[in-house]
């Protein structure tokens, strides 16, 4: 004996795997997108309280303090960083700064999530907006009174 599907019910595998394939998509997207973002952001917190805290074992007898001290939270930056790909256009010496003014030393970073658009898409989703939704700046900052 054969068994057929009814003809009303021919095409509800297609519309089902189409519903549950988008909602798939959109969580796997969703994923992928935020991923990179929050890895340099935690890399960024990472790095500048690291260049901070290595910053405290220099000699405060040392001639140039100050530029020294800026060197060495800027090298330790650098150290830090330099996994990420040159695909992502993070330079050092452009995206960062220490600082060091009326005994506090402050290392920050300022990273243009523009800068992002050449390794993820970004989709423009009508009813929700830009995916991922990215602030300007990826900003992370450590500070240490001395």
């Amino acid at each position: 004996m054969k068994t057929n599907l009814p003809r009303k019910q021919k095409g509800a595998a297609a519309i089902e795997f189409t519903l549950v394939f988008v909602i798939f998509f959109a969580v796997f997207y969703g994923i992928v997108a935020y991923s990179v973002p929050l890895l340099l952001l935690q890399s960024f917190n990472q790095s500048t309280a690291e260049a901070v805290r290595r910053s405290v074992a220099l000699d405060t007898n040392t001639p140039g303090y100050d530029s020294a001290l800026k060197a060495l939270a800027t090298a330790e930056l650098t150290r830090q960083l330099r996994w990420i790909p040159a695909a992502l256009n993070f330079n050092v010496a452009t995206d960062a700064s220490a600082t060091y003014t009326g005994g506090v030393l402050k290392v920050s970073i300022n990273y243009p999530s523009s800068k992002l658009r050449q390794v993820i898409p970004f989709l423009n989703l009508p009813g929700i907006g830009t995916v991922p939704n990215l602030p300007t700046t990826l900003t992370a900052s450590s500070s240490l009174q001395f």
